[in-house]
């Protein structure tokens, strides 16, 4: 997310009471966490497996709990728990609004588009040319929507990322406070639910059509002309390329990529990336040729036991 202002280094210590160090003049344009991280950013760390990470990535200044040396070109604050203030800094610069109208006075709508009654759409939403969004369908706010998109009834766009931090006595939200983008000639089939990047995009690229019951995780970038089938899971963080075929009921975890072309067979699940341009199936999903064959195999055990 891009602040509306930049702030200081100086000014953000201020606001979470943190020691800093850096120039006081070092300059911060917005927030993200660690997967979507660009230069001129604040992000967090508050575990020592991911303080290099963090301290190398793009973000230009980190939270961090612990006094380690400033890398060239950074700013670092020092905080007893930056999970907090990271979030304490989101709520401040993306507040809640709560809602005074079905329609938010702050939404632009494109010429052609039909808003069935019943549908919601948030504050500073953008909804493009020629499009069609069902009764039922909720659109959170900042949500980006192309021209020529449809939208069935009771699906849910830009809900809140499923991100939480454990503590001893139970979870702390992760604040969201980023968008979804629905690209040209999407379709969204009934009851899907699309979350917002937790402080970058989730994107639906162009031509993309979704069947129902789909849930798209946090951060997620899906290509053009995909299909995908019903109740498939898709977890944040994750890659699907260009021309993609994911038929119905599968599950697909997060940080990896489903290379451009692949065709993931029904009631699949994959734990890690898989090359474009190949057919898949299985729980973990092999390509299919091999699934077969070890199929073709287990069902040839019973004669090698009685051979015994």
């Amino acid at each position: 997310m891009k602040l509306d202002k930049p702030m200081t280094l100086k000014e953000i210590a201020g606001l979470i009471h943190a020691e800093f160090e850096g120039p006081d003049t070092h300059v911060i344009s917005g927030i993200n966490e660690i997967h979507k991280v660009e230069s001129g950013d604040i992000t967090f760390v508050d575990h020592p497996k991911y303080y290099n990470k963090a301290l190398m990535s793009k973000a230009t200044t980190v939270i961090i709990n612990k006094k380690v040396p400033v890398p060239e070109g950074k700013g670092l604050l020092f905080s007893d728990d930056p999970f907090r203030d990271y979030v304490f800094l989101v709520k401040k610069f993306r507040p809640f609004e709560p809602a005074t109208s079905m329609m938010s006075t702050t939404a632009i709508i494109g010429e052609g588009t039909v808003i069935q009654p019943g549908a919601f759409v948030g504050n500073n939403v953008v909804i493009g040319k020629d499009c069609i969004i069902h009764p039922n369908v909720t659109i959170y706010d900042h949500c980006i929507i192309g021209d020529r998109v449809i939208i069935q009834s009771s699906s849910v766009i830009g809900g809140d990322a499923f991100y939480f931090k454990r503590r001893p006595a139970g979870y702390d939200k992760m604040e969201s406070c980023g968008r979804t983008i629905l690209e040209d000639d999407v379709e969204i089939g009934a009851m899907c639910a699309i979350d917002k990047g937790v402080s970058g995009d989730t994107v639906i690229g162009k031509g993309t059509k979704l069947d129902n019951h789909i849930q798209v995780g946090h951060d997620t970038t899906i290509g053009r002309n995909c299909l995908i089938g019903a109740h498939t899971a898709i977890a944040g963080v994750t890659t699907i390329e260009d021309d993609v075929i994911i038929w119905a009921k599968c599950a697909i975890n997060k940080d990896l990529t489903v290379g451009k072309g692949a065709v993931l067979l029904a009631c699949s699940a994959i734990d890690k990336s898989i090359e474009g341009n190949q057919v898949y199936w299985g729980i973990p999903a092999e390509t299919a040729r091999k699934k077969w064959k070890e199929l073709a195999y287990i069902k040839r055990l019973p004669e090698l036991f009685d051979k015994e």
